[in-house]
């Protein structure tokens, strides 16, 4: 499993560590990863997904995992998202087909 987010794509840098005397010491900068439970309201189910600290307050910013999926850009998202999108994106296109 590679330690990148699955809905921002956030991933593991590499860099410098910079001692007082100015040494430099090459170090990997994780990113802080959370296995976590989502709910979808479009789907009405949950969804188990592994992301990152700072994606899971972005989600909740913009109103829950649906809202998120449809403003997110697919390039970012994981295949697991990319399919979760498309879902909640048909559930919703016949969703307003039958209000209409």
């Amino acid at each position: 499993m590679s330690r990148r987010c699955e809905l921002t794509g956030k991933a593991v840098q590499s860099g410098n560590k910079v001692s007082h005397s100015n040494r430099k010491t090459r170090t990997r900068f994780l990113p802080n990863l959370v296995q976590v439970t989502l709910i979808s309201d479009t789907l009405e189910r949950a969804v188990r997904l592994r992301i990152s600290a700072a994606a899971l307050r972005s989600v909740e910013h913009r109103g829950g995992l649906d809202d998120f999926l449809a403003k997110a850009n697919v390039s970012d998202l994981s295949d697991t998202a990319v399919e979760l999108k498309r879902e909640i994106a048909k559930n919703r296109a016949e969703a307003q087909a039958k209000a209409a």
